[in-house]
């Protein structure tokens, strides 16, 4: 069942996204850092809106950077999609998939081979016992340890090595889905992932573009596993820092 495994971990990225963005938006500026995002954001946005356009949705209020202090991208609310049910759902996952697609191109145009190492870390599975969840677990961390390698590996004298991993976070926080949008966005990978794995079981198919999308799967959580403890570390310590100066 590779599709319901690759639906939980579409999950789980867009949460860890969505975790990190709201951690380093409370650290420093929001505009500050989503005027960083920027790449990230036109990705995501070009998304949105080809989603309005494809489900005959109203299109308004769409900026990359709003105007104040938070410097959030605006997208159009309330929608109201020609095509029912089905409609919300391309919405919502539009963004999604160009951002994929976006750290897809990255990789093969901009990538290191140390990157193809992480390919075998998260397998095609979810756990079935608690034996199998500690060996997700570990897995998890042997990805993040992976992905440090990876960094540490790689040719830093390279611009493209530099560019690669700029645009990777850029589009890796992207997938958090847009302010309004976080409820459609979970439906909806909910929704594909379900129809998907049902048709594949029945007609017991697996796409081959599938099994070849983990080596962008595992970047993309290794990515953000790392951004976000790297995010609680340093949230953590400024914390700590602030409350030793108070107790003075």
């Amino acid at each position: 069942m590779i599709y319901a495994a690759m639906t939980f971990w579409l999950l789980t990225i867009v949460l860890m996204a969505w975790g990190v963005h709201r951690l380093w938006a409370g650290m420093i500026k929001p505009k500050v850092f989503n005027t960083l995002l920027l790449p990230g954001t036109l990705v995501a946005q070009i998304g949105h809106v080809l989603g309005l356009l494809v489900t005959g949705a109203t299109i308004r209020d769409t900026t990359l950077i709003k105007d104040d202090d938070s410097g959030e991208p605006e997208t159009t609310q309330d929608p109201q999609p020609r095509i029912p049910v089905i409609g919300p759902v391309i919405i919502g996952m539009l963004p999604l998939v160009a951002c994929i697609a976006g750290i897809f191109a990255a990789t093969h145009y901009l990538g290191d081979p140390a990157t193809l190492t992480l390919a075998s870390v998260v397998k095609g599975e979810l756990p079935r016992t608690m034996p199998q969840a500690w060996q997700l677990l570990r897995d998890l961390v042997t990805l993040v340890e992976s992905a440090v390698n990876a960094m540490t590996t790689g040719d830093a004298g390279r611009w493209q090595f530099w560019l690669f991993g700029y645009l990777i976070v850029c589009l890796a926080i992207r997938m958090a889905p847009f302010p309004g949008y976080l409820r459609g966005s979970l439906g909806a990978i909910v929704v594909l992932g379900i129809g998907a794995a049902l048709v594949t079981s029945l007609l017991d198919v697996a796409h081959p573009r599938v099994q070849e999308g983990w080596v962008v799967l595992n970047l993309i959580v290794a990515a953000l596993l790392l951004l976000l403890l790297a995010s609680l570390i340093i949230r953590g310590g400024v914390g700590l820092v602030r409350v030793l100066r108070s107790g003075e």
